[in-house]
């Protein structure tokens, strides 16, 4: 399975608890720190939600809501 890389750039601070909650399950707490996921359905869906807070790698991983089964 691919890879792709998420680079926390900007903090959490005065985000949603959701969204700090998903920077987490992403792995990311500090600014400037980079993780290597797998590229599932899930992850980039985590990625989609705090966008706006990362970097990623491909970039495409934030471009676009992943697909929903069935739809």
């Amino acid at each position: 399975m691919s890879k792709v890389k998420v680079k926390m750039v900007r903090s959490a601070i005065g985000c949603p608890a959701d969204q700090r909650a998903t920077l987490r399950g992403l792995g990311l707490s500090h600014i400037n720190q980079e993780r290597e996921l797998e590229d599932t359905p899930a992850v980039r869906g985590m990625i989609f939600k705090v966008k706006h807070l990362i970097v990623s790698d491909p970039p495409e991983a934030a471009q676009r809501r992943p697909q929903q089964a069935g739809r």
